[in-house]
């Protein structure tokens, strides 16, 4: 396989979208698979940090199948699953048919303003075409008082393990995705967005720059992933 160029990561939204349905029916499976089971750990670890009570309403934005939101609904909230590829939302309303399944654009979303008590955002961010947008419209979409989760790939912090993540992400991980992914291909572009993602303390500061208070993160295995939380004070 041809490697990727900067080129192939300049992709315009329609076509991340349509990648995304491309891999939807095997998403969450593979997803599974590439992180050795830790996806859901990581996806216990953003139930946690929300902390979803009964009755609050929570955005879980870029939520693809929805499988990310059932933790919220368990908790008793009203959680919205909004997500910009058609084809993972299809996907999510076969398998849970009764949740709010929403189509929108994290730069430009589909909701009032001050509506929602929380809102997260899990290995999302890093496909929006401007990260800043997304940022400020989630401000936006919450209500004073209200909070953020943002949960993404980041920087491992031990050197050693960085440099064998790196090389994981880029050789081991396309094979394995082409034997488990309906559109391996998907994987390689993810791949190298992973690895130019932006480190925690860059990240925090652009969750600033948004207008975001009480920015903190904490790591996840080893770095590999970082929680992100902030609130809105005015």
């Amino acid at each position: 396989m041809g490697g990727v160029t900067r080129a192939s990561l300049e992709k315009q939204p329609h076509e991340v979208a349509a990648m995304f349905d491309d891999v939807a029916a095997k998403y969450d499976l593979t997803n599974d698979v590439l992180s050795l089971g830790q996806a859901r750990l990581w996806r216990k670890a953003v139930a946690k940090a929300v902390a979803a009570r009964p009755g609050e309403k929570v955005l879980d934005l870029a939520a693809g199948t929805g499988t990310s939101s059932l933790p919220f609904a368990a908790d008793g909230a009203y959680v919205v699953p909004c997500d910009f590829s058609i084809g993972m939302l299809r996907e999510g309303k076969k398998r849970n048919p009764w949740l709010p399944l929403t189509a929108g654009d994290a730069t430009r979303l589909p909701f009032a303003d001050d509506v929602f008590d929380a809102v997260t955002i899990s290995f999302g961010l890093r496909n929006v075409q401007d990260t800043d947008a997304a940022l400020r419209e989630l401000l936006r979409v919450t209500r004073p008082g209200g909070r953020v989760v943002i949960c993404e790939f980041s920087r491992p912090t031990w050197a050693p393990f960085r440099t064998v993540y790196t090389e994981y992400l880029m050789r081991a991980l396309p094979p394995v995705a082409r034997a488990v992914s309906s559109n391996p291909d998907a994987y390689v572009y993810l791949a190298e967005s992973i690895r130019s993602w932006p480190g925690q303390p860059e990240l925090a500061a652009r969750l600033q720059g948004a207008g975001w208070s009480q920015v903190a993160w904490r790591n996840l295995t080893g770095g590999i992933v970082a929680l992100h939380r902030a609130v809105k004070t005015a």
